[in-house]
């Protein structure tokens, strides 16, 4: 019998591919690069400001892109393949209780110790499998992300896609990014509006631990 606590975990990149080579015109803002999110410091795994996924993923999602293009939007990305290593940043970085230094912007009205039990961070994440993304709409109009009435990793009920105390335009931009991801295969969590799975993912018990460099994925993608 298989130890419940096994977790198969891979460092094959061969299948995985850069989301920008299937989705040129994609707007990328790679928050685990960066400093600002919720840790407050740039998350291990994370060498390059590039978004990478499993080939399977990046054509459906170039799909929601083109259709939401008619109606004169596109995607902005925040995460896509999350190393497994990255995880495990955020577990560590949950035992240090007097780490508080991003709770203002991004979980202020809770407890630190409380994320994994309102399964705000988990242990093991979809996203270390390839298929998962954080995402938002963009408006090629007013050059300006859309309006959700809420902001990417906000713990807190105001991130939840049925929270209806928002006004009707920011619930109908919301309801708009969940139902063109769903109609593209996309599966979505019932507490956080930006977070989409490919039903379909082709590595549904494997998680991943190669680090996001566009390095290996380009010389792959160029032979």
């Amino acid at each position: 019998m298989k130890d419940k606590n096994y977790i198969k975990i891979s460092k094959d990149s061969s299948n995985f591919v850069l989301l920008t080579s299937y989705i040129p015109d994609i707007i990328l803002e790679m928050r685990y690069f960066s400093s600002y999110n919720f840790v407050g410091k740039r998350i291990n795994g994370y060498e390059e400001a590039c978004t990478i996924t499993t080939k399977e993923a990046a054509i459906a999602l170039k799909k929601v892109n083109e259709t939401l293009k008619k109606s004169g939007y596109i995607l902005k990305i925040y995460d896509a393949y999350r190393p497994y290593k990255a995880v495990r940043h955020f577990v560590d970085w949950s035992k240090d209780l007097k780490d508080i230094s991003m709770k203002e912007y991004f979980y202020p009205n809770l407890d630190k110790s409380t994320l994994f039990k309102q399964n705000y961070i988990r242990k093991k994440s979809s996203h270390s499998r390839g298929s998962t993304f954080d995402l938002t709409l963009f408006n090629l109009k007013t050059g300006k992300e859309v309006d959700m009435g809420g902001v990417f990793d906000y713990f807190g009920e105001v991130s939840h896609p049925s929270y209806k105390e928002i006004t009707e335009e920011q619930y109908k931009n919301r309801m708009l990014l969940r139902n063109v991801m769903i109609d593209y295969g996309f599966v979505p969590v019932e507490e956080e509006w930006w977070h989409f799975t490919l039903k379909n993912e082709p590595y549904s018990d494997t998680y991943f631990d190669f680090n996001v460099n566009s390095k290996n994925i380009l010389n792959k993608e160029n032979d």
